[in-house]
């Protein structure tokens, strides 16, 4: 078995993604292409990419895996010679008007590494006074997903999937090095939560935590809280992209750090209910 990648740069995007499709996507591919300019060998984008949007215009532009929000990407891994993950998009299914909240990994050869469908959906009324009824229109996932890369595997989630250690257990089981938590986090919960879940999944878990983040006002006053991080398995905040604009948390990971993690601390091996 080959030695794991001794290092990786990876880039947490930060957007404000609106209903206007296109000028997300041009907006996130040029925080990519900086990116990799910067160093990046993974990028990863927030929660819902291609469009933040009332409800009935969402489920009217949802696409399949095969339509041109992801072929985009595909082509510009390819281009760039990167692995992207594109933190979510609205998937169509066939015979449902609800859609799946859909995570791809996207090699840099361009070809789809592994689709995760958000499991857990965010039915909540935070303090901000707007209700969420995230499954209205949205269907579950089922399948607990991670993916190989080089650096080590890398374990699936969506925004509201971080309240839920039992996913990331899962992930644990699977010697994930590092967890994805693609987000458009409310800002009282963000306020309130965010960094402390995103601490908490990576000291338990051992593993490094890569959280891209919407932010800012995308329409007619819903906003995201921002403040894409990546933590490491030691729960240090590595980079942090604040909660003002668009921009990105870049951070270069070692093993080393994972490691020395798990070996000062080897809490994985002292389990003793499953």
């Amino acid at each position: 078995m080959e030695s794991p990648q001794p290092s990786l740069t990876v880039a947490a995007l930060q957007l404000c993604c609106t209903p206007d499709r296109a000028s997300n996507l041009a907006r996130a591919t040029a925080l990519a292409e900086q990116a990799v300019s910067r160093g990046a060998q993974l990028v990863l984008t927030p929660e819902n990419t291609d469009a933040i949007a009332p409800q009935k215009e969402r489920l009217a532009q949802a696409e399949s895996l095969d339509g041109p929000f992801i072929r985009a990407w595909q082509q510009t891994a390819r281009r760039l010679q990167v692995e992207i993950l594109v933190g979510s998009f609205g998937e169509r299914r066939e015979g449902d008007s609800r859609v799946h909240n859909t995570s791809v990994l996207i090699d840099r050869t361009g070809q789809i590494a592994a689709i995760y469908r958000k499991i857990h959906l965010f039915d909540a009324d935070p303090p901000d006074g707007v209700p969420y009824r995230e499954s209205d229109a949205v269907a579950p996932g089922e399948a607990v997903v991670s993916a190989p890369l080089p650096f080590g595997r890398l374990g699936l989630s969506i925004c509201y999937d971080v309240r839920f250690p039992e996913l990331y257990r899962r992930h644990a089981d699977a010697d994930c090095a590092l967890l994805a938590v693609p987000a458009a986090f409310t800002v009282p919960t963000g306020r309130a939560h965010w960094e402390l879940l995103l601490r908490a999944r990576a000291v338990e878990n051992l593993a490094f935590v890569i959280a891209p983040a919407q932010v800012g006002e995308h329409f007619a006053g819903r906003r995201s809280y921002g403040h894409a991080l990546v933590v490491s398995p030691w729960g240090e905040v590595l980079a942090d992209a604040g909660e003002d604009a668009e921009g990105m948390a870049l951070a270069t990971l070692t093993r080393t750090q994972l490691d020395d993690a798990r070996r000062m601390l080897p809490a994985l091996g002292h389990r003793r209910l499953r």
